[in-house]
């Protein structure tokens, strides 16, 4: 019927309808014929139909749900139907994240993140921390940490063929000490065993003491900056070789003859310091029978220390150099029975030393690195050192030799640092 104002009125009982004239029957007949078409049915179309279809069947199942839930006394509630998708936005988000919320993925991939990292740090901790520190992680192959040393070498480690120049950030660039191990890191015992009259444990006792030495003659902090090394000379007996008291004359009266650093590492705190923290060691330690019938410990080591000026010269960058020195110190751990010994000391019996870029000529009881800026050295004296290095380049990295070998006299040169 054709939409318009509609003026209603209800006839009273037993009354006719007023009638219409015949013009005015006509019109309200094509009128009323037009409305019928315009307002008739149409058949919807086949999408109209499956989402009428949907939504009855969902309809339904809903309706089928909720009475089954009045009917169980402890029935679940229902599940509210789910809204179809819109004709013209696509498929829903969820369908297009996989079924996945966003937030889920994200901590997915964080966790991927932590996983890698924790491999990572599991196969290279020395690159940990070297990322930590500020140093990078590195690239190179070559620079991979190298597996402990069980024996000497049998070949001196390869020279790169453009080698990096040591700086703050990377003192060690440039030289095989990038994969040596970090201080007391590198120095790995072997394992202890009954020796002579010795028993395991003891044998084991001698051989953490080893290493409490080689820690505080060359790597503590303090004795690297010049302070005694009481710590060191409290392990040595000194009733069984009179050791300790030689230790101690060397350190009060340093000379050519009677030097200290072929025993502890010390740099004179006014004119260098020790780059960072980390100092590179390299080495092994063998166990034995000795010749008085004990156990005897021999640790050959190599120690790298990365050095810089206090004073830098006006304008200039930050120069970065390395002190190499390779000792071979020999233990024996005796007999209380046959010999007089001190409990909680070892007997030193031997030591021996290489010591690469210290100043010849030099013996006040401290190591004196050469610089690149430095002058070269010459006989006439002044402020340079006055003995001229003399006799082959020797490599200081190169373990697989026996210490002293090569050298010509008492100040030779190096091959590298």
């Amino acid at each position: 019927m054709r939409a318009g104002t509609l003026t209603s009125r209800s006839a009273a009982p037993g009354e006719e309808p007023p009638s219409l004239p015949d013009d005015l029957w006509e019109q309200f007949n094509r009128d009323t014929e037009a409305d019928i078409r315009a307002s008739a049915p149409k058949e919807p179309s086949a999408r109209a139909r499956m989402v009428t279809e949907r939504l009855r069947l969902e309809d339904e199942a809903a309706a089928k749900a909720a009475k089954a839930a009045k009917r169980s006394k402890f029935g679940r509630k229902p599940k509210a139907p789910a809204l179809p998708d819109g004709w013209r936005t696509g498929p829903a988000w969820r369908e297009m994240e996989g079924g996945k919320p966003r937030g889920r993925k994200i901590l997915g991939l964080l966790g991927v993140v932590v996983a890698v990292a924790l491999v990572l740090a599991a196969l290279n901790p020395q690159g940990v921390r070297s990322v930590l520190a500020g140093h990078g992680w590195g690239t190179s192959a070559s620079s991979a940490p190298l597996p402990p040393e069980t024996a000497a070498p049998t070949a001196a480690p390869s020279f790169a063929a453009t080698p990096d120049t040591p700086t703050l950030h990377r003192p060690f660039a440039g030289s095989p000490a990038e994969q040596y191990a970090d201080g007391a890191d590198g120095i790995v015992l072997p394992a202890a065993r009954a020796v002579g009259t010795r028993s395991k444990a003891e044998v084991a006792k001698a051989l953490r003491m080893t290493k409490d030495f080689l820690v505080a003659s060359n790597l503590d902090p303090s004795v690297l900056a010049g302070a005694t090394p009481q710590k060191a000379l409290d392990l040595i007996d000194p009733t069984a070789t009179g050791m300790r008291e030689v230790a101690r004359t060397y350190l009060a009266h340093p000379s050519d003859r009677h030097d200290p650093l072929t025993l502890f590492s010390r740099f004179d705190p006014r004119q260098v310091r020790v780059v960072g923290s980390v100092v590179k060691v390299r080495g092994h330690m063998t166990l034995s029978k000795g010749r008085y019938g004990g156990a005897r410990i021999v640790a050959d080591y190599t120690f790298v220390y990365p050095l810089t000026r206090v004073r830098q010269q006006e304008n200039a960058a930050a120069e970065v150099v390395r002190t190499i020195a390779r000792r071979k110190v020999t233990f024996e751990l005796l007999d209380p029975q046959r010999y007089r010994v001190t409990r909680g000391t070892l007997p030193l019996i031997t030591w021996e030393s290489d010591l690469g870029n210290t100043a010849c000529g030099i013996n006040d009881g401290f190591f004196h690195p050469q610089f690149n800026t430095d002058p070269e050295p010459s006989p006439s004296g002044s402020a340079t050192p006055s003995v001229v290095p003399s006799g082959p380049a020797i490599d200081p990295y190169d373990r697989s030799k026996p210490i002293g070998t090569g050298r010509s006299g008492t100040c030779g040169s190096l091959s590298r640092t």
